[in-house]
């Protein structure tokens, strides 16, 4: 194997991705054989002893990327583990002998598609902020919002003091008395982005939906294009990359919601295309 720098070594590793492993690094948590590593120095996996937080990182000669879309629920943390003891989005996969990791996050309370894989190139290209990834929400707020809030989400809203969002899309789906089903489609992910947007317009948000992500792909060695696109609703599904094509297979650990017989997260088998989500239940 070629020399590489170490944060794309971890990623393609499937230990974080590439900004998460340099921050590995710079918070002295990297070692190349037993010494401290450095952004962007070069390693050779096939040659050099890696290690995160002492324990030694394997490098598989032939690259095997796994793709997962997770319909994350409420009362999750978009984490590997959490210091508080509070349930982690990985608690919810089994049948993944992979590390895989989280793209992007929903916060805790927030719920719907969620990324994982260990392919590090793909996900740096979904998170970094250059590539305006468009991610679409359905967001239940109350009061009723008016045509000069709907603007206002629009154009842009300074939600802190050196911080104002770029434009999104504004759609008002239902209206009902007392709350408003909206479909917001934003084009970055600052954190908590679509509460504090609406927050700054008035709004209160009572349920926070992520619904689609656009089609991305991975086009490294040894791995051929993945799709990415999920509506709400479809439970998680592993994507195994076998040569030139994917199958879809895996399980979700049953959760609440399952047991209750929510129809949401029973069908293993599906069929993206004519999956309609369940009625909107607060």
């Amino acid at each position: 194997m070629q020399p590489i720098r170490i944060q794309k070594a971890l990623s393609e590793a499937g230990v974080a991705s590439r900004r998460a492993a340099e921050e590995l690094v710079r918070q002295g948590r990297v070692t190349i054989n037993g010494r401290k590593a450095e952004i962007g120095q070069s390693v050779n996996p096939d040659r050099d002893v890696i290690a995160v937080d002492g324990k030694r990182v394997y490098f598989a000669r032939k690259k095997q990327y796994r793709y997962i879309m997770m319909n994350k629920p409420r009362g999750y943390v978009t984490t590997l583990s959490d210091e508080l003891g509070r349930r982690c989005v990985t608690d919810l996969l089994i049948g993944v002998e992979e590390r895989v990791y989280p793209i992007g996050r929903l916060d805790r309370n927030s719920e719907g598609l969620l990324l994982f894989t260990n392919d590090g190139e793909l996900a740096n290209r979904i998170m970094h902020p250059a590539s305006h990834i468009n991610k679409v929400y359905r967001v239940t707020v109350r009061p009723d919002i008016t045509d000069e809030q709907a603007a206002e989400l629009s154009a842009g809203v300074k939600i802190g003091e050196n911080t104002t969002t770029l434009p999104a899309t504004v759609i008002v789906l239902e209206k009902q008395p007392g709350r408003v089903v909206l479909q917001i489609t934003i084009s970055e992910g600052k954190n908590r982005q679509i509460r504090r947007m609406c927050r700054q317009a008035g709004l209160s948000v009572l349920r926070l939906r992520r619904v689609q992500e656009p089609r991305a792909a991975s086009d490294g060695a040894g791995a051929s294009a993945a799709a990415a696109v999920c509506r709400a609703g479809v439970p998680a599904c592993r994507l195994h990359e076998n040569g030139r094509n994917a199958r879809v297979s895996g399980r979700l650990r049953k959760s609440r919601a399952d047991q209750r017989g929510d129809p949401r997260l029973t069908d293993q088998a599906a069929h993206f295309r004519g999956f309609r989500p369940a009625p909107e239940r607060l």
